[in-house]
């Protein structure tokens, strides 16, 4: 036998050995994640009819830091840092040291919706509170942020099981505040990184009404847009609605900025570069006889690229100036443009040599036809902060199916829709959903850290 035969059949005995020990890893991961998914659901359920506004997740930031304290995490809670008097950082973090290796963070959010349900589930939320504006609102995890919660928990359980399996550093981390954007920052500004391990790998999932529970989807690079909310204030002289020649109206000032912005992105932004410009809030006067003196219009704009976002803001503040010259009114009443403070997060880009990696094991954990690569969509997240910018973590964020299969099938075969994300209507199927989760990112952990 030649030494180069010998070493393949070294190799291929080696390979033949590893397979049947694979094998069992993946059998002791179902069996485990079989048995703990009627706790599972019974946790989701619970968190799904108990849902809490951003700023405001209290009892559900205490129900994950109770529930990593028990499974052996050292647990710190209360974390975040805001300079809002009223909002508290609810973010919890939870370590579990086990040996030298890779330390791997696993996140979720808390927080959910002000969104009245209207699922008709029998443990569909029925709370009310008060916003910060005054207003009364329903809240629901419209989200699925209480999928994304029990998901985090079901791999924390598995793998504090598991931990002949695994060696390193694993960083649990719920984060408040996902839904306005700032949650990830409040932490990062209450000193994460220096207070915790910093991770080599961080990992989130979303569930997604693009595919059907069982599946999963990845999309290796920018996979999500940043978003910038805007305030722009209209400003201009009132007057009684039989006297328009009194006033300076500033309702035809936004009704014509609104129509002039729709020009940014078909006129001065290459097609090549996605982008979003909507105006989604107009609040203006009080009588239908009364000229008022401001209209105050909300956007959010949605882009890959920081250039093409600020080239985007210089230009609504252009616009909205050149407007109120055209028409008049004083420079003492020039139009506000105000780029938000807190609402604000850069776009989410996904390692592409650790989305791919991570797309591997989930075909092998779930099967490769239950594994599609996904378009990336306008929609924001703030987890890119937990390694963007100049942490220069790899991160990787993947879509999680949450629609009922046979739902999903019949919406395909005749072009129904279906309830999306931020819909009263929105409702994942709960057992297929934390099954696939909890298997996906304890799979994915376990490759990390293996």
């Amino acid at each position: 036998m030649s030494r180069r035969t010998a070493v393949l059949c070294g190799a291929l005995v080696f390979l033949g050995a590893i397979a049947p020990v694979a094998r069992s890893q993946q059998a002791d991961l179902d069996a485990r994640i079989e048995q703990e998914l009627p706790s599972l659901v019974a946790t989701y359920k619970t968190l799904h009819a108990a849902p809490e506004l951003s700023h405001y997740e209290k009892k559900t930031s205490a129900l994950v830091a109770e529930r990593l304290r028990a499974l052996g995490f050292t647990v710190t809670d209360h974390i975040g840092k805001y300079d809002h008097p009223g909002w508290v950082g609810y973010g919890v973090v939870g370590v579990m040291k086990n040996g030298a290796g890779p330390t791997v963070l696993v996140r979720t959010e808390l927080d959910a919706l002000p969104i009245e349900e209207k699922t008709g589930l029998p443990y569909a939320s029925r709370v009310r509170t008060t916003d910060d504006s005054g207003r009364e609102v329903g809240v629901m995890h419209a989200c699925g942020h209480d999928i994304h919660i029990t998901s985090l928990l079901g791999t924390a359980t598995v793998l504090a099981a598991m931990k002949d399996k695994w060696h390193g550093t694993l960083v649990m981390v719920a984060q408040p505040a996902e839904e306005t954007i700032n949650g990830a920052k409040a932490m990062l500004d209450d000193g994460f990184y220096s207070r915790f391990p910093r991770p080599d790998y961080a990992l989130a999932l979303h569930d997604a009404p693009a595919l059907p529970a069982g599946e999963v989807g990845y999309t290796p690079g920018y996979a999500l847009a940043s978003s910038t909310s805007v305030d722009i204030f209209m400003r201009g002289v009132g007057a009684h609605g039989s006297r328009p020649e009194a006033s300076k109206d500033p309702i035809v000032a936004a009704a014509q900025l609104i129509l002039a912005i729709q020009t940014i992105v078909s006129r001065e932004t290459s097609p090549f570069d996605p982008a979003v410009v909507t105006v989604g809030s107009i609040h203006g006067g009080t009588r239908y006889n009364i000229i008022p003196d401001e209209v105050h219009l909300q956007l959010t704009i949605r882009t890959y690229k920081e250039d093409v976002r600020e080239h985007i803001l210089a230009s609504l503040e252009r616009m909205a100036k050149g407007i109120a010259l055209a028409d008049g009114i004083p420079e003492s009443r020039a139009p506000i443009v105000k780029p938000s403070d807190t609402e604000y997060t850069p776009a989410l880009y996904n390692d592409p040599k650790l989305t791919e990696r991570v797309a591997n094991v989930l075909e092998t954990a779930l099967g490769k036809d239950n594994v599609v690569k996904m378009a990336p969509v306008m929609a924001s997240e703030d987890f890119g902060r937990f390694g963007g910018e100049n942490h220069r973590i790899p991160i990787c964020d993947f879509s999680l199916g949450a629609v009922e299969p046979a739902k999903f099938a019949e919406a395909q075969r005749t072009g129904a829709t279906l309830p999306g994300l931020h819909s009263s209507l929105w409702a994942p199927d709960p057992e297929p959903t934390l099954r696939t989760g909890v298997k996906a990112m304890t799979s994915a952990v376990l490759d990390l850290m293996k």
